[in-house]
């Protein structure tokens, strides 16, 4: 299956590719060789909801690539929202693919097994567009080497803005934690419990479980129950929660339940209902309003329709910055490995230079920057991607709410600005 779909979507790209090349505004220089790109999507598993969106993502960036001038071939894996079938399906990607730069994942534990298992060794470099985990900071593997990217911040920054949604603005005093056992939920746990405890706020319980899709989870609510928890913190993949949520609800053990981004899920509305939902609400690294940002959301809905799915500015700019980085080794003279792409990603996406935003004009003008030998910043749809010496960005965190059977974004927050407020 793996085999089958990286080629059928290499082969659908090339079409494309081949009908794009007709711009005779700007010159452009041809002769560039195209950069191979993997991208690790989640189309089967527990984030297999959020899967199909994103990969879309990555086909209208590619697409806009293609358009501006500069070819970019992308193969395609599915996680499978598991680190060890992620881990296969990379080694597939660079070894028999020969792909130059990697874009993914979603879960954090399998963006950090594959970073150590074959990103790393094998020295490509890896951007996550969805990976959350702090641990992925301070990654040991990546210690010196500088692999490993991300076009969303850890969660140090939405651990902050929870627990303020969740004892502020949502009064609670005692919560529970039901969490996914791995580096996305255990970094996000803890992060949470020690500013809510530092705001006043009890954790009652914090109940782990399995990556792997139980049948059921009442055995783990029942732990998570207690006597004084006012509502429950979902820190698992939407594919869990719709599963527990729904028993929570039918064997009355919570009423209220409190969502980050692996949890934001549409289906849930379709699974316990809307009215169940009703002013409950979550937590989610989002983009501020830009130019940028509105242009990639006009394109991608007259594309794919319109979608909730989070991450999918950060999808688009990941893939947008391998390919503009693998174009200025070229315009700078260099030969084009992994390499020499990990070594301009910094230089395309950081401050100074010409700003170029998304959308396909303004990539056409920041190839013709990098050609003319300038430096660029490209400021992406889901903010400023301004990598920092550990391979991170800083962007809001959006606090969104069930409404009316919709999920409705209520506002942006920056942790920094919220640190000693009350």
């Amino acid at each position: 299956m793996f085999q089958f779909f990286s080629i059928f979507v290499l082969f659908n790209i090339l079409l494309f590719i081949s009908g794009c090349n007709g711009d005779s505004n700007g010159p452009l220089d041809n002769s560039f060789e195209p950069v191979k790109m993997g991208l690790l999507v989640p189309l089967t598993g527990t984030l297999a909801e959020k899967g199909k969106a994103r990969y879309h993502a990555a086909l209208l960036a590619v697409q806009h690539l293609n358009e501006a001038g500069y070819r970019v071939e992308l193969v395609v894996a599915d996680s499978e929202t598991n680190p060890t079938a992620a881990t296969l399906a990379a080694q597939e990607l660079v070894d028999n693919e020969g792909i130059q730069i990697l874009i993914g994942s979603s879960a954090s534990s399998v963006t950090i097994a594959v970073a150590e298992q074959v990103a790393i060794p094998r020295q490509i470099p890896q951007i996550a567009y969805s990976s959350t985990s702090p641990l992925i900071t301070y990654l040991a593997a990546d210690e010196g080497q500088d692999l490993l990217f991300r076009t969303v911040p850890p969660d140090t920054k939405q651990g902050i803005v929870l627990a303020r949604l969740a004892y502020d603005m949502m009064g609670y005093q005692d919560v529970s934690i039901l969490y996914i056992n791995d580096a996305y939920g255990q970094g996000l746990t803890q992060v949470f419990t020690e500013n809510f405890q530092a705001l006043g706020g009890r954790i009652s319980a914090a109940i782990s479980h399995n990556n792997e899709l139980a049948p059921s989870y009442v055995a783990e609510l029942q732990q998570s129950l207690t006597e004084t928890a006012e509502a429950l913190v979902v820190i698992s993949f939407s594919g869990h929660a719709r599963l527990y949520i729904k028993e929570a609800i039918e064997y009355d053990f919570f009423k209220q339940f409190l969502f980050v981004d692996g949890s934001k899920s549409e289906q849930l509305i379709e699974v316990v209902g809307a009215e169940v939902l009703e002013g409950l609400c979550g937590t989610n690294p989002s983009s501020s309003y830009s130019e940028s940002l509105e242009l990639f959301n006009t394109d991608y809905k007259m594309a794919y329709g319109e979608s909730q799915v989070s991450f999918l500015a950060n999808v688009y700019d990941a893939v947008i910055i391998g390919a503009l980085a693998a174009y200025s080794v070229q315009a700078n003279g260099e030969a084009l490995t992994p390499l020499t792409i990990r070594d301009h990603l910094r230089k395309v996406a950081n401050w100074p230079g010409k700003q170029v935003i998304a959308g396909i004009k303004n990539l056409k003008q920041g190839l013709k920057y990098l050609q003319q030998g300038l430096n660029i910043n490209y400021v992406g749809a889901s903010g400023n991607i301004d990598f920092d010496e550990n391979g991170d960005v800083v962007t809001p965190i959006e606090i969104w709410c069930y409404q009316g059977g919709k999920i409705i974004s209520q506002s942006l927050e920056v942790p920094c600005l919220l640190c000693g407020k009350k």
